[in-house]
């Protein structure tokens, strides 16, 4: 496999590309893990994700960090901005967004092992964390703690 050909299908990669409607048209691209014979730790963090109260219609802002043990295939970082930002004008609940990114990335890769934190920013005057986690790790992974803080508020 050389990685010309693990590439050259990726449509999003490379130009520029708008903002998709909503996540369920947002595409989610993968390439082939070139080191598929080993197992390893990818992390994605996104402090600055948005999306919409569904009964007010009101922002709400998250830190979201994603971690997964690639199988044989890896998410294209780009299409996985895309598919972020589409929530921004999406309207769920802390819980339906969060678990529900964790969905779609487990049916577009099927990853060995997944979680993601939802660190999310006071709502009503309270903080919502949402966590998830896929499969098992694998022994002798070395999986890092998120390390983000809980909601302090000013105090």
């Amino acid at each position: 496999m050389t990685y010309k050909n693990i590439y050259e299908n990726l449509q999003q990669l490379g130009g520029e590309t708008k903002l998709p409607e909503s996540p369920e048209t947002a595409v989610l691209e993968s390439v082939a893990n070139p080191q598929a014979d080993i197992d390893y730790i990818v992390r994605f963090t996104a402090p600055e994700f948005t999306s919409l109260c569904p009964m007010t219609g009101q922002p709400d802002f998250a830190h979201l960090m994603i971690d997964y043990i690639p199988a044989k295939k890896l998410v294209e970082s780009k299409s996985l901005k895309l598919y972020l930002g589409s929530y921004r004008n999406h309207g769920a609940f802390h819980e339906d967004c969060t678990v529900g990114i964790a969905r779609r990335l487990i049916e577009e890769i099927a990853p060995k092992w997944l979680r993601i934190g939802g660190y999310w920013y006071p709502r009503g005057g309270i903080p919502i964390d949402v966590f998830y986690a896929y499969g098992k790790v694998p022994k002798g992974v070395w999986i890092p703690d998120q390390k983000v803080a809980s909601y302090r508020g000013r105090g």
